[in-house]
């Protein structure tokens, strides 16, 4: 082969390369789409709306040193609806950052199913958290920096039961947009402020890079346990208008080989906050809002 015919093919070689490289990785018909963020949509509704899901929230109780009873009368430390559970229900102790629980009453509190009167709890932190159980309230412990904490659920609160339904933008292939994964080696602590004063350093394995209209824009991600995705919690300039003021949160799939990825805005929801009281949510990181108008995703009108 002559050395013209040689480079030639070499160049050949390289703007095929180069192409491939630059072709947008993820390509989608419109149809498939559609069916798509309308599956996401329902999934979305049915994990908020759910007998555990955010809309049964009734009470958080942070938990003092020391015991903590509980029960239907105003002299608990912790008074619960009166038709839900006894007067005098039992304590919730905490000793040196470990939670048990008592009660008096045989038969009447449930974990996995079996009646307990006793048990040390595992908060939510940790693997297989405890789940307690009566008639439609279930309780769970949860960690919060330094703080524990007895949250308490209702698969009959009214708020579930009324539910009007979320609201979304038109779904839009605009805002499915093909980004880049660029690494932080090593992860880079990120710190993380919530709804209740708490910082957290939360690890950051990389920023999701995308552009509109042109310009370029960054994204931190998070990593949650037990979660391949990526969780990014971000706030754009339709918050406090058409979206959550606080900002909102929006899962992305890992990248591939070459750092490839889709950062999918329909998909974008807002938090828990927006619609209880009593959850903790972790808002956007500086660095995360964005002076970009993102007209994508769930809208929130208030509830």
């Amino acid at each position: 082969m002559s050395n013209n015919r040689l480079r030639a093919c070499v160049c050949v070689a390289i703007a095929l390369s180069l192409t491939a490289c630059n072709r947008a990785p993820h390509r989608i018909d419109a149809a498939t789409y559609t069916k798509e963020i309308d599956q996401w949509r329902a999934e979305r509704l049915a994990s908020l709306t759910g007998e555990s899901g955010w809309l049964s929230l009734i009470g958080l109780f942070w938990l003092k040193e020391g015991k903590n009873t509980f029960g239907s009368e105003p002299a608990n430390d912790i008074v619960l609806p009166k038709d839900k559970v006894p007067a005098r229900a039992g304590a919730f102790t905490l000793a040196n950052g470990v939670v048990t629980f008592e009660t008096s009453q045989p038969n009447t509190f449930m974990i996995n199913g079996e009646p307990v009167t006793s048990a040390q709890l595992r908060n939510d932190t940790e693997d297989k958290p405890t789940i307690i159980a009566i008639n439609s309230l279930t309780f769970q412990i949860i960690k919060r920096g330094d703080k524990l904490g007895l949250r308490v659920k209702d698969k009959n609160n009214s708020d579930r039961a009324n539910f009007k339904g979320l609201e979304y933008f038109p779904a839009d292939l605009k805002w499915r947009i093909d980004a880049r994964f660029e690494p932080y080696n090593p992860p880079k602590p990120m710190p993380i402020l919530n709804v209740l004063g708490m910082e957290s350093d939360e690890p950051s394995p990389g920023a999701i890079v995308f552009e509109v209209n042109g310009k370029t824009y960054r994204l931190d991600a998070m990593t949650e346990k037990d979660e391949p995705r990526f969780f990014m919690i971000f706030a754009d300039d339709t918050r406090g208008k058409d979206t959550y003021g606080a900002g909102r949160y929006l899962y992305v799939d890992p990248p591939d080989g070459n750092n490839h990825l889709v950062i999918d805005f329909n998909k974008a929801y807002s938090p828990p906050c927006a619609f209880t009281n009593y959850a903790t949510c972790p808002l956007p990181p500086k660095q995360n809002v964005l002076s970009l108008a993102i007209d994508a995703g769930e809208k929130f009108k208030g509830h």
